[in-house]
């Protein structure tokens, strides 16, 4: 053995602070290969469904903001945990049973339960702490249970053609509403569940949770616009709903087709100007209020 000033520099011992990828890459794979069949009848959906258009962008924005948090990631000690394995399982058990009992909602959330499990048995509570956001939105990517979506549904065609009856008759239009069929006097506006705005209050608060994760650090202030986003939804579709009555007076071909679809795009558009609006608002108004308070 060498010593003194001839001696080779000894390579020094660095703790690794970045964790194996392997691992994580191995059991996606079989989370992937395992829920192959229910995932693919879920992407199936996102093409027929025009309420789940935004569904191929849920996972890859998920993506993103996990590979942003790559580096925090990497300094967060691994403390692998049973439990996550035992979710692993009883989510397996719930997929199984949700598939034989043709129950869609309870095997596709299934997958997100399993996914949750696999980080916790490879990274610990840390790591779920970490990825619970983008995990959450997850959730936005699998429709609502087919009984909650008609009740849904139901109370807002009847909001919908309520609030859109008082805005006609403000513009002084003749208008008879008879539960969600609106009588005009040149056309009938059914509001059927096309209609009724869940598409764009779905839509609206997927974007608001995006939106907030970007534009803003606070916490709080996703939930604050997600809140917001329902009385706007709401709000959007009573005026697409009257502005179709109102155009339909001067021509019956402005209330159907693709006229109507380019007015549910603007309206949409309209919507998203006003969330922007409400963030820009409060945050002024929160400003404000610390200056104030600071002062006092």
């Amino acid at each position: 053995m060498v010593s003194g000033p001839f001696a080779p520099p000894q390579a020094e011992a660095h703790p690794k602070t970045h964790p194996s990828w392997i691992p994580l890459v191995w059991f996606g794979i079989l989370l992937l290969f395992c829920y192959a069949p229910i995932l693919s009848r879920l992407v199936i959906n996102w093409t027929t469904d025009q309420d789940m258009g935004h569904g191929f962008f849920v996972p890859l924005v998920a993506g993103y903001i996990v590979w942003q948090r790559r580096r925090k990631l990497s300094s967060i000690a691994r403390q692998p945990s049973i439990w996550g394995l035992s979710l692993v399982i009883y989510a397996a058990i719930q997929a199984l049973a949700g598939t034989v009992g043709a129950e869609l909602f309870t095997a596709r959330i299934a997958f997100i339960l399993s996914l949750t499990g696999i980080i916790h048995y490879l990274g610990g509570k840390a790591w779920v702490k970490e990825l619970a956001f983008p995990l959450l939105l997850l959730l936005f990517m699998i429709p609502i249970p087919q009984i909650i979506y008609a009740r849904l549904t139901m109370h807002l065609q009847f909001l919908a053609s309520g609030m859109a009856e008082t805005l006609i008759s403000l513009m002084g239009i003749p208008v008879i509403r008879t539960g969600n069929v609106l009588e005009l006097p040149h056309q009938t506006l059914n509001i059927v569940e096309a209609c009724s705005g869940i598409r764009s209050l779905i839509s609206l608060s997927f974007l608001s949770l995006v939106y907030a994760y970007f534009a803003d650090k606070r916490v709080w202030m996703r939930w604050a616009l997600m809140a917001a986003t329902i009385p706007i939804a709401i709000a959007a579709n009573a005026i697409r709903v009257a502005l179709t009555g109102l155009l339909s007076q001067f021509d019956t071909a402005l209330a159907k087709g693709l006229y109507h679809e380019i007015e549910g795009y603007f309206v949409f558009i309209v919507a998203l100007i006003c969330l922007l609006a409400v963030h820009r608002g409060t945050s002024a108004a929160v400003r404000r209020w610390s200056k104030a308070n600071g002062n006092s």
